[in-house]
């Protein structure tokens, strides 16, 4: 359930759960990634701003035991909210439908980024 068109997961392929496990090489490649996702949203989706997230733990919000970078692009009066409490800002439960396979197939592809 991306926040707005072009919501990233950036997940490294190690098995890590927290990001005291990430070693400073790949927290090096796990930023690279984000330079060419954040320089490709901007090209072709016409992004202007950035947030960026992830949670560490039940208690924040981590759902999902493998680290993982959240880098939501942001457009002018895009559905994304502007105020930052992550509770509202990551999850806003009921507001969002899922989206369609063929829409995320279709920004992965835009994005170069299956594999």
């Amino acid at each position: 359930m991306p926040i707005v068109p072009g919501h990233t997961l950036i997940c490294p392929k190690s098995p890590l759960e927290f990001s005291e496990e990430i070693s400073p090489e790949l927290w090096a490649a796990v930023l690279q990634v984000k330079e060419i996702v954040c320089e490709k949203l901007q090209r072709l989706m016409g992004a202007k701003g950035f947030n960026f997230a992830w949670n560490e733990g039940l208690i924040a919000g981590q759902t999902v035991p493998h680290f993982h970078l959240h880098v939501v692009p942001r457009t002018e009066n895009d559905a994304g909210i502007v105020q930052y409490e992550p509770r509202v800002f990551l999850y806003r439960p009921g507001t969002r439908a899922d989206s369609p396979k063929e829409e995320l197939s279709s920004l992965a592809k835009i994005l170069n980024l299956e594999n």
